[in-house]
């Protein structure tokens, strides 16, 4: 286990009717906001956007609504989104929705108090040293951003899709409330369940040795993930799974899991490409490169992939053939995938290899991606050709 400096300040306000407190959460920040949410008719019918603003209202917080947050977001609202905020000054940002809107919060929260073009963050040229307090109503459990320090912005004039990640990018509360993931589509649902399991899988295949703790806290959020996706197949509206992988994504991305070891991250970087040249939905795109990196890499650390294997499928060891427990651990992983209905091959998507060069040449383009095994540009093309 490596050394390591754990924190999360991220207040967690959990449970039923939660986002009514907003307004007192808000307020001991400020007294003039942004809520940033999609702009969709749901929580406009639903009456969420009703309660929240009345909360806010209530508490004599007043409000600037930023809308138009589309999957994958743009860095066009964001700028827009900075510029409105200093006309206003505004000085809290609330996002209401999922790991798009949140992002984009985050974006604008990072924009508002620096005087170059905040891209600049994402192209590494400049730290976000300082950032807007922001907070999140979540309505779409995916990504963790709720409690993460950073964000993916796309950069729709260049077709870059990067991060920025620091410490005061991390939300000053989230509100959790598993009701209202009740009317997700399923294929939203189960996206977001692909990007929790790819979280911690991001982190459980690491080379750090001795970290059976955290190993075993990876095994135990992917099982629980598995486990009430199967339920929310048949029983979409049973508030326990929704609140368990409410929980899971929080906790699949606040650092915890990654204390004491070193993460992969590669899989996360070509899907990335691959979201930022077909607009292909986070979870989709995972769902398709995670196997296919996982045929290409395992033999770096066969045992580990058999463990994975054993504890999350429960394959018995094959102590003989040990490349063929983890091989088997994979298999069962993407049938897991097909099992809620999500794609897992490229051509699902109706994508074929004529962009495999242009996304493997961009994906190493700061350099060697992944931890456990180092990929190059050709490992990367190998990798899409896998996954095709």
């Amino acid at each position: 286990m490596l050394d390591f400096v754990f924190q999360n300040a991220t207040k967690i306000i959990f449970g039923k009717n939660t986002e009514l407190a907003v307004g007192e959460e808000v307020k001991a920040f400020s007294t003039n906001i942004m809520l940033v949410h999609y702009g969709d008719e749901y929580i406009k019918t639903s009456g969420l956007l009703t309660r929240v603003t009345e909360s806010l209202k209530l508490s004599g917080v007043n409000y600037t609504e930023l809308t138009g947050v589309k999957p994958n977001p743009l860095l066009g609202l964001v700028y827009e989104g900075i510029a409105l905020s200093r006309e206003k000054d505004i000085d809290f940002i609330l996002a209401l929705g999922g790991g798009s809107v949140i992002d984009t919060a985050k974006a604008i929260a990072a924009g508002v108090p620096y005087e170059g073009d905040v891209w600049d963050m994402f192209l590494k040229k400049q730290r976000c040293e300082k950032a807007l307090p922001t907070g999140v109503i979540l309505t779409i459990p995916a990504t963790g951003s709720e409690s993460s320090h950073g964000a993916v912005i796309t950069n729709e004039k260049t077709g870059y899709k990067l991060d920025v990640i620091d410490l005061c990018l991390r939300p000053k509360f989230a509100i959790l409330n598993p009701e209202l993931t009740y009317t997700l589509p399923q294929h939203q649902t189960f996206c977001g369940a692909t990007d929790m399991i790819s979280h911690v899988m991001e982190r459980y295949f690491t080379s750090v040795k001795n970290v059976d703790l955290t190993d075993r806290l990876c095994e135990a959020t992917i099982t629980s993930v598995i486990k009430n996706s199967r339920i929310l197949l048949e029983e979409p509206h049973d508030y326990n799974a929704r609140a368990e992988l409410m929980w899971a994504s929080t906790l699949a991305h606040n650092d915890l899991l990654s204390t004491g070891r070193i993460g992969d991250w590669a899989s996360h970087g070509i899907g990335l490409e691959l979201s930022a040249l077909y607009n292909t939905i986070h979870g989709a795109a995972l769902a398709v490169i995670l196997p296919a990196w996982m045929k290409y890499v395992y033999k770096t650390d066969v045992n580990r992939f058999a463990q994975f294997a054993n504890r999350i499928f429960n394959i018995e060891y094959d102590l003989i053939n040990l490349e063929r427990t983890a091989r088997l651990g994979i298999e069962q992983f993407e049938a897991f995938l097909k099992e809620i209905h999500m794609p897992t091959r490229l051509s699902d998507l109706g994508i074929d290899s004529s962009g495999f060069a242009q996304m493997a040449k961009k994906a190493v383009e700061r350099g060697l991606i992944g931890n456990l095994k180092q990929l190059g540009e050709a490992d990367v093309f190998a990798i899409l050709n896998l996954a095709l």
